[in-house]
């Protein structure tokens, strides 16, 4: 008996030595998360810890994270059995910034310069409450049945929608939010920010001050192969550079995210592995290399700062967003932009009516053509930093559907065979939420 205790003992021994070594070097990724949402959630949105805990981070190996906050410094720190401590900063203007020990808080820093749109107007020209409009060709019974079913009922946590808002012709035709948000509660997008990332591209592109089809201007890239790659590459993510991007163990996305002070320059530094517009390959580095781009396309940081705010988000009245910066002051294009579901829907709209916003063109209408074409090799799947519906994802949706999408199922979708675009923020994927069905049913609702 007391040998079977003692190989029991052994067998245990060695399995949480096993799990404890396994899991220490995920200990930085976990309590960076953890700290940086926290700081984010509680700073950007105003939701209390208990709130961010059961929902952001309600996460597998997250929810290990032991989080505080520090309402007087603005910050939040995690740490997991009490190691690994991370902290996350909050600055008005840049959000929140996961640092490390190296990391200065007291060198002064630089904010984006913001207009607030205040003319009056009603949504989505204006931030005033949309008018009451009725159209005679969509059945409501069924609409709402449809924008109801994409929601839990009570007591239940498997479709975990946050929000839902559909645009038809430009108007709000219906909108529900789950319980603790509502139309001014700030929801982080992730992944839709790369969309908002190469806009910008498209904008300059108009503007006559840059070229996507040129060589990357990168000088570590002029005495390689990787001298080849244009912006154009980047944009559609078959650059043919090394990456990694997986969210379930320590890759080259988390470690950039969660461990880098410079997320611009993680995919600069990796090595060709393909010939450019050969090999599709979803990659955050890329677009925050895109962000870091940008940034040396301007003489000053402030310049850098401005534009994204000047020529595009607060140029068509997403007020509420802000889009959050690394230690080195770039912009995390690639995960960290947040607004709520209403100016969500405005960049949607943008891109319905093919770069023209209340009669001022922002970028070509090529451009939006430009983003909806397939990318090589991506089986009808992604165009130029959004996705498509081109290779028939979404049975039940018209083929010329594409979107912004994030992690945990945010989507920003349009639809310009219907005149429509719906955004659906949650913290549910496709594998458990049926964004099909719920396609499906809103579509359904509009009478042929």
């Amino acid at each position: 008996m007391k040998k079977i205790f003692k190989i029991i003992g052994l067998a245990s021994f060695i399995g949480v030595f096993y799990i404890g070594f396994s899991t220490y070097p995920k200990l930085d990724l976990i309590s960076g998360f953890s700290a940086k949402s926290v700081a984010s959630g509680h700073f950007i949105d105003h939701r209390s810890l208990e709130m961010i805990e059961k929902g952001d981070n309600d996460i597998d190996m997250i929810d290990l994270a032991k989080n505080n906050i520090d309402e007087d410094g603005k910050f939040a720190t995690a740490s997991v059995y009490g190691l690994k401590k991370r902290k996350a900063i909050y600055r008005d203007g840049l959000g929140a910034t996961l640092i490390n020990d190296d990391f200065d808080l007291t060198k002064p820093y630089l904010v984006p310069k913001r207009t607030k749109l205040d003319n009056n107007l009603p949504f989505p020209y204006g931030n005033k409450d949309p008018m009451d409009t009725v159209f005679a060709n969509i059945d409501y019974n069924k609409l709402n049945a449809a924008v109801a079913n994409a929601f839990d009922v009570k007591g239940k946590k498997d479709k975990r929608t946050r929000s839902l808002l559909v645009v038809y012709k430009d108007k709000i035709i219906a909108e529900k939010y789950d319980t603790g948000f509502d139309k001014d509660s700030k929801i982080l997008g992730w992944s839709m920010t790369k969309s908002i990332t190469a806009t910008l591209f498209g904008i300059l592109q108009k503007q006559g001050k840059y070229d996507i089809y040129k060589s990357t201007p990168i000088s570590e890239w002029q005495n390689d192969e990787r001298k080849k790659i244009t912006t154009n590459d980047l944009i559609h993510m078959n650059s043919g550079l090394e990456w990694e991007e997986n969210y379930n163990t320590i890759c080259d996305a988390t470690k950039m995210l969660f461990l880098s002070e410079n997320m611009g320059r993680v995919q600069l530094e990796k090595q060709a592995v393909f010939k450019p517009n050969t090999h599709w390959n979803y990659s955050s580095g890329t677009t925050n290399l895109l962000s870091y781009i940008l940034r040396n396309q301007f003489k000053t940081h402030q310049e850098y700062l401005d534009f994204w705010y000047s020529a595009l988000i607060d140029k068509i009245g997403m007020n509420s967003m802000i889009v959050e910066t690394d230690m080195a002051g770039n912009y995390v294009g690639s995960s960290y932009g947040w607004a709520t579901t209403r100016d969500w829907a405005k960049f949607g709209l943008l891109y319905l009516h093919k770069g023209n916003w209340n009669g001022e063109q922002l970028f070509e209408e090529s451009w939006a053509a430009y983003v909806a074409t397939p990318t090589k090799g991506s089986k009808g799947d992604y165009g130029g930093h959004f996705w498509l519906n081109a290779g028939g994802r979404y049975p039940d949706a018209p083929k010329d559907l594409y979107s912004a999408n994030g992690y945990q199922g945010q989507k920003v979708f349009i639809i310009p065979s219907l005149d429509l675009v719906i955004v659906r923020m949650g913290l549910t994927e496709d594998a458990k939420f049926d964004v099909n069905g719920m396609l499906k049913g809103i579509i359904g609702s509009l009478k042929k």
